[in-house]
């Protein structure tokens, strides 16, 4: 049945030795299994409770692999479009700069496209984030989509592979959907989850690390339930700040979750995306999920 719905829904492509098939990868943002909207607000997140609108929803993905019936992992070439994928890097966008996401952009992203060699499918497999040859380049002369600066942080760090902005109920003031401009911007304050590499070793913040950081912080994802052209992959960042209180921000740290070493506002977060952080172990990750 797989192999039919790859044959019914992927063009063929005749190449020199063999055929590759097309395959489209389509993803869907939610919030406590609620469709996405910039403009709406979600009750009941987080271990408080609380009422959050969303300031930004991007993560970057790379490493696309379909799993084939023999359990071998078969990578997937992404289009280069010269706008949302480079290489094996693609940036999945769900906010429309609409609502409470102000400072994003109107252009959105929601599939993975690419090609694979003809065969039978029955899984999908990525990495949440950016390759470590790519995470520490320029972005001012990078190539899109790794040319976004809002999904930066610095050459040594390399680039924020999950954002994801909660506004919550408080901090919702009458003009806090067209004025919210985030941390240090005299915005709205908001709870922060962004993922990225921590530990980097450099000399300062502009110079990239010559080594692996000693946190690359890559959340490897496999979805062996994934159907080609009848499955969508889903991401919801509700269960994992579900043991997270988003009201509140321990002093001296950055605003919610940003990944860095001993801020006591990741521990229940990191774990469950499934990476270590300080002494909790990984758990299995539960940002990304089928529907």
């Amino acid at each position: 049945m797989q192999r039919f719905l790859l044959a019914a829904c992927a063009a063929l492509i005749a190449g020199p030795a063999l055929a590759d098939m097309t395959v489209e990868i389509p993803f869907a943002a939610e919030i406590a299994g609620t469709p996405f909207a910039c403009a709406a607000s979600y009750p009941g997140l987080g271990a408080a409770g609380t009422e959050v609108g969303v300031l930004d929803f991007r993560l970057f993905v790379s490493a696309v692999r379909l799993i084939a019936a023999d359990g071998s992992r078969v990578p997937a070439a992404l289009a280069q479009d010269g706008a949302w994928q480079v290489e094996d890097v693609a940036l999945l966008d769900f906010e429309d700069a609409s609502g409470f996401c102000a400072n994003g952009t109107p252009q959105m992203n929601r599939v993975l496209r690419g090609t694979v060699p003809e065969g039978s499918y029955r899984g999908l497999a990525f990495e949440l984030g950016v390759p470590f040859a790519r995470n520490h380049g320029d972005p001012t002369v990078a190539p899109p989509p790794l040319n976004l600066t809002a999904m930066f942080w610095n050459w040594r760090g390399g680039y924020t592979f999950a954002k994801i902005e909660f506004l919550p109920a408080a901090a919702m003031t009458a003009a806090g959907a067209a004025q919210a401009e985030g941390p240090g911007h005299g915005g709205p304050k908001g709870w922060m989850l962004h993922l990225g590499s921590t530990m980097c070793a450099a000399a300062d913040a502009t110079t990239p690390p010559a080594a692996p950081c000693a946190n690359p912080n890559r959340v490897a994802v496999e979805l062996p339930d994934f159907v080609p052209c009848a499955s969508v992959v889903v991401i919801d960042p509700a269960p994992v700040v579900a043991g997270a209180d988003l009201t509140f921000n321990t002093p001296d740290t950055s605003l919610g979750c940003m990944s860095f070493p001993n801020d006591p506002d990741c521990n229940t977060v990191l774990p469950r995306l499934g990476l270590a952080f300080n002494a909790f172990p990984a758990e299995v990750q539960r940002l990304v999920a089928l529907r």
